[in-house]
């Protein structure tokens, strides 16, 4: 248990709330979709594994049933390693849901062996960026017309020894490293949620505010890869050492809550937080001019083409 741990403290309510969390049927995501659940939301359990969602489902409903006035728990398939997948997702929200007022963008890969996603980009990036760029802007729209709404990024620390090779991004020409595609994934979500709140602005759309976030060393099963990513037995090791500073899910979940509806940030928007405060991201972090650089980079990748959220009206929900 770490000395200190930030705790969201806010009793709002999220009755008549509709929000999305990806990779939500274990560690801090599942512990943001039991809190949402307990104030009363409707929340949409994006995940990958269906078998493994309906687990983490029935887990909730059962911690919960004495609880008055919980929500509702929806499970929808939402592949992060497949561009097509997150379209699929965004067009049956679109199509489905009248309002998306939270969106938590939380799953996410880490020190994972060399690899790609299904669209040929290296899995950290793709997952934990790429993936999430374009389900946000997708679902721009429909966030745009559920304001006062909020888009939560789940980044982390490691960040600040990243950067953005524009170069090299996917690691086609120089050696991979499984700890430097990690940084460089989560200085991207800081830079993305960054620009996110820079665009909205220039565009006069106030009402969607973006946060970014480190949660903190969490005991979860994101750190799986790192015997394979370090060295044999890595794992043990590094929890061992780390053991005094790790946090439950449930503690490390607050910051992502905090963000996602407390009433002391709700005027605020393109920052970055941890233990349930404002943080100094690394200066890469704060760079405007690498997080256009990003922007655009990432846009091409995904094939936005003429695309653009800020403008594009929300079709509405079609009828089921």
């Amino acid at each position: 248990m770490p000395l200190f741990s930030g705790r969201c403290l806010s009793a709002a309510k999220l009755a008549g709330k509709t929000a999305i969390i990806t990779g939500c049927n274990t560690g801090i995501g599942k512990e943001t979709a039991l809190d949402f659940y307990k104030r009363g939301a409707r929340v949409i359990m994006a995940c990958r594994s269906m078998e493994r969602a309906e687990e983490a489902k029935s887990e909730i409903e059962k911690r919960c049933k004495d609880f008055p006035d919980t929500g509702n728990l929806v499970l929808e398939k939402l592949d992060l390693n497949s561009l097509s997948s997150v379209r699929d997702f965004a067009q049956k929200i679109i199509d489905t849901e009248p309002q998306v007022n939270i969106l938590v963008n939380n799953a996410g890969v880490m020190m994972c062996p060399k690899g790609e996603t299904e669209d040929g980009f290296e899995i950290q990036i793709g997952t934990n960026h790429l993936a999430h760029f374009l389900l946000t802007l997708l679902l721009l729209p429909r966030i745009r017309s559920s304001k006062p709404a909020r888009i939560v990024t789940v980044s982390s620390r490691a960040h600040i020894r990243g950067t953005v090779n524009f170069e090299d991004i996917n690691f086609k020409q120089r050696p991979y490293s499984a700890a430097e595609a990690y940084k460089q994934s989560k200085l991207a979500n800081i830079l993305f949620s960054k620009e996110l709140a820079l665009k909205l602005k220039e565009h006069n759309i106030d009402g969607v505010n973006t946060y970014s976030l480190h949660p903190g060393v969490i005991k979860t099963e994101l750190g799986r890869h790192l015997n394979n990513s370090l060295f044999w037995g890595a794992r043990p090791i590094i929890g061992f050492l780390l053991s005094p500073v790790m946090k439950s899910p449930e503690l490390g979940a607050q910051t992502t809550i905090y963000c996602a509806l407390d009433e002391k940030c709700a005027n605020e928007t393109g920052l970055y937080y941890s233990d349930c405060v404002v943080a100094n991201p690394s200066q890469r972090a704060q760079d405007e001019s690498l997080a256009k650089k990003l922007w655009e980079l990432s846009a091409k990748l995904v094939g936005l083409g003429d695309y653009n959220p800020f403008t594009a009206p929300d079709p509405g929900v079609k009828a089921k």
